[in-house]
This record gives C-alpha cells, sequence and structure tokens, in this order.
C-alpha cells in the first residue's frame, strides 16, 4: 500500500498538473471502486466541476471541488493515478478540460473514491492520529511514553501516528537503531530522541527521491520512486546489512513481514 512519501509525491504531481482543471467526463469502466454515492450520482455530481487543490490527510488524496465537494481517493493496495490516461486498464477515467485524461488504476480493486460534503466526517479520517511532520519531539515523547506494546506495530498503527506503513516503519527502526521487537516503554530518552529524528529524516528523504515503488506504485508519470534503491532492510531478507554485512532479517510480526539488522538493531 502506498505510504505517506508516496501518496504527498503523488499530491505534489497532481498539483502542477490538474488545478483549475474543469472535470469535462467521468468515465466509469468498473463501479466496485466507487463507495460514494451510487455511481451514475458521482459521475453525475463530478462533472462540470473544477479542481481547486489537492492535498493529503495520513494515506488519503483529498480534491477540493468548485462546489465546495471533496473528491477522496484511497489507493489502498494496488491503485494508480496516471497521466496521460489510457483508459485500458482503468476503472475510472477523468477527461479533464484542455484535453488530459486522469486515470485510477487499480488492479486488485481495494481503491475506494468517494465524493463527501465533508472528509473530515469519514470514519477512518476521524480515527487517525497525528501527521508525523506535525509532531514536536516533546509531543512525540508524551505520547509513545504512555505506550507499552511492541515499537513496530505502534508505528504502523494509524490511531497512533498516521501514514506510516510497513515499508517506512522498517527503515525508520533501522536507521534509529532499534529492534522492531523492543517495546515502546523500553525506549531510552535517547533511543526516543532518535526514533523521532530518523523518522522526520526517512519520510522526508523518501518524499524526494518520490517514494518507492516496491510493488504497483508509480508516480503520476507512470515513472518508478527512486526510494528504494536506498533501502537498507526492507525486503532485503538474507542480503548483508549494508552497514555490518550479517544477514538481513525476515520474521512474521502481527501478520506482517518484519525486516531488520539483528546486530545493528540488538
Amino acid at each position: 500500500m502506498p505510504e505517506l512519501p508516496e501518496v504527498e509525491t503523488i499530491k505534489s504531481d497532481l498539483s502542477k498538473l490538474i488545478l483549475g482543471k474543469k472535470i469535462i467526463r467521468v468515465n466509469i469502466y468498473n463501479p466496485k471502486v466507487i463507495r460514494q454515492p451510487q455511481p451514475a450520482a458521482f459521475k453525475r455530481s463530478l462533472e462540470g466541476e473544477r479542481i481547486k487543490q489537492v492535498f493529503r490527510r495520513g494515506k488519503l488524496l483529498i480534491f477540493a471541488l468548485s462546489s465546495g465537494k471533496f473528491l477522496t481517493v484511497h489507493l489502498k493496495m494496488t491503485g494508480q493515478l496516471v497521466i496521460p490516461g489510457q483508459a485500458e486498464s482503468s476503472r475510472v477515467s477523468f477527461v479533464l478540460s484542455g484535453g488530459m485524461i486522469l486515470d485510477f488504476n487499480d488492479q486488485r480493486l481495494f481503491g475506494e473514491l468517494r465524493l463527501v460534503d465533508d472528509w473530515r466526517q469519514l470514519k477512518f479520517i476521524r480515527r487517525l492520529g497525528p501527521e508525523p511532520f506535525e509532531l514536536t519531539y516533546p509531543q512525540f515523547k508524551a505520547m509513545i511514553s504512555k505506550k507499552k506494546t511492541t515499537i513496530k506495530p505502534l508505528l504502523l498503527d494509524q490511531s497512533f501516528i498516521c501514514g506510516i506503513g510497513n515499508i517506512y516503519a522498517a527503515e525508520i527502526l533501522f536507521h534509529a537503531k532499534i529492534n522492531p521487537l523492543r517495546s515502546a516503554g523500553s525506549l531510552t530518552e535517547n533511543e526516543k530522541q532518535a526514533l523521532y529524528r530518523q523518522m522526520q529524516r526517512v519520510l522526508k528523504s523518501a518524499i524526494k527521491h518520490g517514494g518507492s515503488s516496491v510493488d504497483d506504485y508509480v508516480r503520476v508519470s507512470g515513472q518508478n520512486g527512486q526510494y528504494g534503491r536506498l533501502h537498507k532492510v526492507y525486503n532485503r531478507q538474507g542480503k548483508p546489512c549494508l552497514v555490518c554485512s550479517k544477514p538481513v532479517k525476515r520474521i512474521d510480526q502481527g501478520g506482517r513481514g518484519t525486516y531488520f539488522c539483528a546486530h545493528c538493531q540488538a
């Protein structure tokens, strides 16, 4: 699933291309991805709208429209937004003024498109924790000091901090030199500081490099993000650690694969 850096990259790419564009036509090729309202009403209500702003909350993309309504796009596992669209394999295609076509692709049909009056009232949005970049260290320290759970699943908990997924939790913990099996409550002051610094640094670096194209994620242009080549542990099971040369390990943790170096993250 695209995480904060990937969704932020898509937001930035789209903001350079579609602001002020009018939605001339909406072509629905598979209505399953439209969750609200019914597909016919979704199409009818969007056609003629102008796109005023594109922004992000957690892993959700939000399009502010001229009517005051919002188009929300949750990419889930395999969703993509691509320009120029081809409509050959898209689920929904948006024809914009000037002839531009924006395709929503989603091979596994897990993605969700909604047209809503207020995106802030969506149930999962109301449960989200703060954005990583909104947190000061004292705030982060206060949050994490109250937790006794294991640190890796805690970073994945969207009600704790939103936007971090499996890729960046692994990379952040590696750079902070913290074992993913540690309890959050066991972290020292120095470790909490390191975790906060590396959370900020890793996410910013991933955004700078356009995210990680590990599975289906691509930028709006269709090009891959380049941060994957900078991964230290994620998806590197059995390969030598780039710091100590010992093999990177993979374990199952909470139903997810966790990658780490047992030596560097002792």
